[in-house]
């Protein structure tokens, strides 16, 4: 169901968020997660949720019925725990995981596994999210924290909306990227053919991706790369945009060919360093993780 309203001059320069939250009802998680699907639109343009409002603007939501989806706990072999206490998990994540259970997902998921494994994590946020403040793909391996208090949930999820958080990334492309260190700018949203797959469409939420080379070998080179904005697919998506995807990642562009004499069965991009204020302390945390044996294996390749 899609709902319209004019925006009143009492919410004029409100973010979209907020905005849509007070003329709905609804809550401002449930906005951002409408908004992250693409369901929030301002004169009928697609946009995120920080998006500034003006008095007269046409504010359109789609407003679905949220599926329930079940938290089964279920432990997950692989799943490192990196730091925990009363107030976050840091997890080292697999490939082949998920960050929290979905609909279409029947595999592990990190959700499943922390409450099999006997942690208490915040009820804040949508049913089979509580906790979550950041997610990585399926096929993408490193670190992400949950929220296990309440306090935590609220101060996280705004140090990632206000970007105060550092997330670097490596990963392994095709191609010499010209120049050696660069900046991608390029909206992001679903692909208009393929509602799975993301794509650089017009209207998109605003992404900005930075990236800097670490070494560059015959055909592919390793990145460093550090996230501005937390888009849906992002790293994957910009790289193909510049025409050096993610060597793995068929999805957007990758060679096959190439993946199978690397052994890979997914996008080379490991989440390799977290850093953010800690919400009771107010100390800056960091944590790092290494290369799985899946990466760790065709970058011996490549140098070899």
């Amino acid at each position: 169901m899609s709902s319209v309203w004019l925006v009143p001059d009492g919410l004029d320069g409100d973010r979209v968020d907020a905005a849509a939250a007070r003329m709905t009802g609804l809550s401002r998680s449930r906005i951002e997660d409408l908004a992250e699907a693409g369901g929030v639109l301002v004169n009928s343009v697609v946009v995120g949720k920080s998006h500034r409002v003006r008095a007269g603007d046409m504010l359109e939501v789609e407003i679905t019925t949220a599926p329930t989806v079940s938290v089964v706990p279920s432990e997950v072999a692989g799943i490192g725990i990196v730091y925990d206490d009363a107030d976050i998990v840091v997890v080292d994540k697999p490939a082949g995981v998920a960050a929290h259970p979905t609909l279409g997902w029947d595999g592990p998921s990190v959700v499943e596994h922390l409450a099999a494994a006997g942690f208490r994590i915040s009820t804040s946020g949508a049913g089979e999210r509580q906790g979550i403040v950041q997610r990585l793909d399926v096929g993408t391996s490193g670190l992400m924290v949950v929220a296990k208090s309440e306090p935590a949930y609220t101060a996280l999820k705004q140090a990632f909306r206000s970007r105060e958080v550092e997330k670097t990334y490596h990963t392994l492309v095709q191609g010499h990227p010209d120049p050696f260190e660069g900046t991608i700018e390029a909206p992001i949203g679903r692909h208009h053919g393929a509602d799975w797959r993301m794509a650089i469409v017009a209207g998109g939420r605003h992404s900005v991706t930075h990236y800097k080379v670490l070494e560059a070998f015959r055909g592919v080179t390793l990145l460093e790369v550090h996230l501005e904005t937390g888009r849906t697919h992002q790293i994957r998506v910009h790289m193909q945009a510049i025409k050096h995807p993610c060597v793995g990642d068929p999805t957007y562009g990758g060679d096959p060919v190439l993946a199978a004499k690397l052994g890979l069965e997914r996008q080379w991009l490991h989440a390799v360093e977290l850093a953010f204020i800690h919400p009771r302390t107010g100390d800056q945390v960091r944590f790092t993780s290494g290369y799985p044996e899946d990466l760790a294996a065709a970058l011996r390749l490549v140098r070899s």
